[in-house]
């Protein structure tokens, strides 16, 4: 059974939550709220999610504060934002968005299957991540304790066999982002740039944490990408 992601809905006023957790719900994720950056922080230390969604104006801490301390810690800087906005002080503040941290800057009101479809990009992603790091985690344990290690004839057949469908499981999800980055670009807008770079980045950690697991690649297992 597939584990549910986490994504963590970051806002003061109680109905704006509750318009997110209305559009989100279909997605059939696990949806967190906070109410504050404190309050986010806290919930950051315990959980590991997909996404946040940052309102940035907020009392006390707002979102882009919230947002520095977040990509601070090591833990949570690797986690997409989304920053939520109902005001528009032009191109200096949405570039302060991006300066923070954020992959993506909307403005309120915001269109509802969109915001779902850029939620589920990084959801989707999460989850292969998730996937690959169980399946490389069985696997280096299985070489470490000899019963995956390489024959003198070269891989065993279950260790191939493991390998191949780690590749093929990545392959899939190289080739997604691939289209995704194709349409992205067709926007060339500044939130299109930084999706697209934080998707290669992770793809490419992951490739290459694999591509070590190959034959000849030598006999140290690399510790597996982190998640984003």
């Amino acid at each position: 059974m597939v584990q549910k992601a986490k994504i963590l809905l970051v806002d003061d006023r109680p109905e704006n939550l509750l318009a997110l957790e209305a559009i989100l719900s279909a997605l059939d994720q696990t949806l967190v709220r906070a109410s504050s950056g404190e309050e986010a922080l806290k919930a950051l230390l315990t959980d590991d999610f997909a996404v946040i969604l940052l309102d940035v104006q907020m009392p006390g801490m707002d979102g882009f504060e919230t947002a520095a301390h977040i990509k601070r810690r090591e833990r949570t800087r690797d986690i997409p934002i989304i920053f939520l906005t109902a005001i528009n002080h032009g191109p200096h503040h949405t570039f302060r968005g991006y300066a923070a941290g954020a992959v993506d800057y909307i403005s309120k009101p915001f269109d509802p299957w969109v915001l779902r479809a850029k939620v589920s990009v990084f959801v989707e992603l999460y989850m292969k991540n998730c996937q690959l790091r169980e399946q490389a985690s069985l696997l280096r344990l299985q070489m470490e304790s000899g019963q995956g290690g390489r024959a003198a004839s070269g891989e065993p057949p279950e260790t191939a066999g493991l390998l191949a469908e780690l590749s093929a499981r990545l392959a899939a999800v190289e080739e997604q982002a691939e289209a995704l980055s194709k349409q992205l670009d067709e926007s060339a807008d500044a939130a299109a740039v930084a999706t697209a770079a934080h998707l290669e980045r992770k793809l490419n950690g992951l490739r290459r944490a694999l591509d070590a697991l190959e034959p000849g690649a030598g006999s140290s297992v690399p510790p597996v990408a982190s998640q984003s």
